[in-house]
């Protein structure tokens, strides 16, 4: 059982928690973290996630667990999905988007990692690859890419100032 922080409409920290799987009470929202690795080539680290999970590709994402500030929740899954440990890194917040019952945190990092020191958490990732900005438009457009995960993308290009 997997407690998460529960937000006001401010996006402060409200004391209150619910289960992971249950549904959000009105009038409260919880946290979404997602990061957007950029090595010096210009491509973007992306994973497939599990059948299970839907099998599209995507960034590497995940809710923080309760009392887990949005960098730790960050550092947590990017620890748990893929294995490797930015907690040396400094990700910037580039934004901050809400959108129903969610707040989505999305970084930015410009690091380069190489792939055989990648460790996937084989319940959540089917693999792992470095992906172009126009490879990641033909997946969208291919329906192999996830949505959501396509607009926060369109939303770091903006940041990034990419067209």
């Amino acid at each position: 059982m997997e407690l998460r922080d529960l937000y006001d409409a401010d996006k402060n920290v409200t004391g209150l928690t619910f289960v992971k799987g249950e549904q959000v009470p009105k009038g409260y929202f919880y946290l979404i973290v997602a990061i957007y690795i950029q090595n010096s080539n210009g491509e973007f680290l992306i994973q497939k996630r599990v059948a299970r999970k839907g099998g599209q590709w995507a960034t590497t994402a995940g809710h923080p667990k309760a009392g887990e500030t949005s960098l730790e929740g960050l550092f947590t899954e990017v620890e748990e999905e893929i294995g490797i440990d930015l907690r040396n890194d400094k990700p910037i917040l580039f934004e901050t988007w809400n959108r129903n019952d969610q707040f989505f945190d999305i970084y930015y990092l410009k690091k380069d990692i190489d792939l055989n020191d990648v460790k996937i958490q084989e319940e959540e990732v089917d693999g792992v690859r470095w992906a172009s900005i126009d490879e990641i438009k033909k997946m969208h457009d291919n329906g192999e890419f996830h949505e959501g995960h396509y607009t926060m993308f369109l939303k770091c290009l903006d940041y990034l100032k990419v067209n």
